[in-house]
């Protein structure tokens, strides 16, 4: 008997500090406040029509050839905790989810990625997807406090 491939769930985690207090370096993790620190991040808000950084927003992001779909399940600034759910049909779906609490003058940021194949043949570009996961703490580090730092 074959043993049929299943879909692939990874999950990846880093932490990193934004060298600013969680009042300032809050802003910058919602869909609307990543543009000010991510030269690459380009989203297309469904809702609110307005772009703005809240609980439910719907946009969408170029992800290659494909169009990845966006939701924003969990904008709680009293828990200091950003979820996102994006998914691009027939491929996979992702969860990212983040938690920040202040660490003296700065803040810490915790991230979490989960993505699930939605068919085997998407398997290896999860894998890929959460090797890059894994990695991109230093990165993510780099963009936000290089926005943070003062300008002369």
């Amino acid at each position: 008997m074959t043993r049929r491939a299943q879909p692939l769930h990874t999950r990846e985690e880093f932490g990193f500090t934004a060298e600013a207090p969680l009042d300032v370096a809050w802003p910058l993790f919602g869909a609307e406040g990543e543009r000010a620190w991510a030269d690459d991040w380009h989203p297309l808000f469904v809702w609110p029509s307005v772009a703005a950084d809240q609980h439910g927003m719907v946009f969408t992001v170029a992800h290659g050839q494909a169009t990845a779909v966006w939701v924003n399940t969990c904008f709680d600034r009293g828990a200091n905790r950003i979820q996102y759910v994006y998914f691009l049909p027939d491929a996979f779906v992702t969860v990212i989810t983040l938690t920040l609490s202040p660490s003296g003058k700065a803040t810490h940021v915790q991230v979490v990625y989960e993505r699930t194949a939605l068919t085997p043949t998407a398997n290896e570009t999860v894998r890929r997807l959460a090797a890059t996961d894994k990695g991109s703490g230093p990165h993510w580090c780099r963009q936000i406090n290089q926005h943070l730092m003062p300008r002369p």
